[in-house]
C-alpha cells in the first residue's frame, strides 16, 4: 500500500506569533480609530495653521486676491518699521514690569496666607479669583472705574484732594494702567503655586534653622526661596510667555491708543492682518515673536540644566 504524504503543518510557536501579530494590528487600528478624530483636530488647528502662516510671512497678501511671493521683504520691512519698533519697546517694557511684580507681590501674599489665621481659606479664595475673570470682563470693568469723567477712580481722588488722572486715556500712564490692571488678576495665580510649594518646604529644616538661631529672614533666604527656586522658575517662564502674548485686555481697553502707547506686538500682528489687510506682514511680526517667546523656554531648560548639574556635583 502506498504511504500517503504527510501535510505540511504551521508549527505552533509560528502560529501562536502570527496570531500575535494579528491582534496587535487589530488593536493598533482600534486605536488609531479613537484617536483619529483628536489627531484631525490638532493638525487642523495647529500644525497645518502654523505651517501656513510660516509660508504667508514670504508672501504679499490681503486674504481676498492672489498672493505673490516677496521672500524676506516683510521682514526687512518690520526692521525699518518705527510702529513695529514701538510695538516691541511697548511690549518688553510690560513684560518687565509685569513678571517680577507679579512673582514678588504672589510670594509675599503667599507667605502671609501660608499661616493659621481666621479666615485663611476666604482670603485664599479671594485673591486666587480675579485670575478667573476673563481678561474681556477686567477690561470693561476697569473701563468704566477708570473713567476720567465718570469713573469711580478719579472720584476718590476728588475726595483725597488729588487732581483728575487720565488713566487709560493719557499716554503717559495707560501702559501702567494696564500693568496694574493685570496684576491684579494675574498675582493669584502666583500665590496659589506658591501656597501650594511652601508646602513642601520641609519642616524639620525650618525647625533646624530656627534652633540654631536663624531669624526668620534668614530662613527665608537660606530655606524656604531655594526650596521654591523650582516654582520660581516655572512662573517666571510661564508669567514671561504671558505678558509677551498680551492682547485681549488692550483690544478691549485702549486699543492700542492713545497715541500708540499701549500697542504690543500681539496688536500689532491683528492690527496688520485683519484692519490694514496686510496678512504676510503680520504673519512675519507673528514668526518674530515666535522667536521671542522662545528666548524665556531656552533660557529656562539652561538654568535647570545648570542647577541639575550643580545638584548632582555636590
Amino acid at each position: 500500500m502506498p504511504r500517503l504524504p504527510t501535510p505540511l503543518t504551521v508549527p505552533p510557536d509560528q502560529d501562536g506569533a502570527r496570531g500575535l501579530r494579528r491582534r496587535r494590528r487589530a488593536e493598533a487600528a482600534t486605536a488609531w480609530a479613537f484617536v483619529s478624530p483628536a489627531v484631525i483636530v490638532i493638525l487642523g488647528l495647529s500644525v497645518v495653521p502654523v505651517l501656513w502662516s510660516l509660508l504667508l510671512s514670504f508672501r504679499a497678501s490681503d486674504l481676498v486676491t492672489p498672493s505673490r511671493w516677496v521672500g524676506l521683504d516683510n521682514y526687512r520691512a518690520l526692521a525699518q518699521d518705527p510702529n513695529f519698533h514701538d510695538a516691541a519697546v511697548n511690549t518688553l517694557l510690560y513684560a518687565l514690569l509685569y513678571v517680577p511684580l507679579s512673582i514678588v507681590a504672589g510670594l509675599a501674599l503667599a507667605l502671609v496666607l501660608n499661616r493659621r489665621i481666621r479666615f485663611v481659606g476666604v482670603y485664599r479664595t479671594l485673591f486666587f479669583v480675579p485670575f478667573v475673570v476673563s481678561a474681556t470682563a477686567q477690561g470693561v470693568l476697569f473701563s468704566f472705574v477708570l473713567d476720567p469723567e465718570f469713573g469711580v477712580a478719579n472720584s476718590v481722588l476728588h475726595q483725597l484732594g488729588v487732581s483728575p488722572q487720565g488713566f487709560l486715556t493719557d499716554p503717559g500712564q495707560a501702559l501702567y494702567v494696564l500693568v496694574a490692571i493685570t496684576l491684579w488678576s494675574g498675582t493669584g495665580l502666583c500665590t496659589v503655586v506658591y501656597l501650594a510649594a511652601l508646602q513642601d518646604v520641609p519642616p524639620e529644616l525650618v525647625e533646624a534653622a530656627r534652633l540654631d538661631g536663624a531669624r526668620p529672614r534668614h530662613i527665608l533666604r537660606h530655606v524656604t526661596l531655594p526650596a521654591l527656586a523650582p516654582m520660581s522658575v516655572f512662573l517666571l517662564l510661564w508669567q514671561a510667555i504671558q505678558a509677551l502674548q498680551v492682547f485681549d485686555l488692550v483690544y478691549v481697553t485702549t486699543k492700542g491708543g492713545p497715541l500708540g502707547s499701549t500697542t504690543v506686538i500681539v496688536y500689532f500682528i491683528w492690527e496688520q492682518a485683519f484692519k490694514n489687510f496686510t496678512a504676510g506682514y503680520g504673519a512675519a511680526a507673528a514668526y518674530v515673536l515666535a522667536l521671542a517667546l522662545l528666548l524665556p523656554t531656552v533660557l529656562s531648560r539652561v538654568l535647570r540644566g545648570r542647577a541639575r548639574k550643580e545638584a548632582t556635583a555636590s
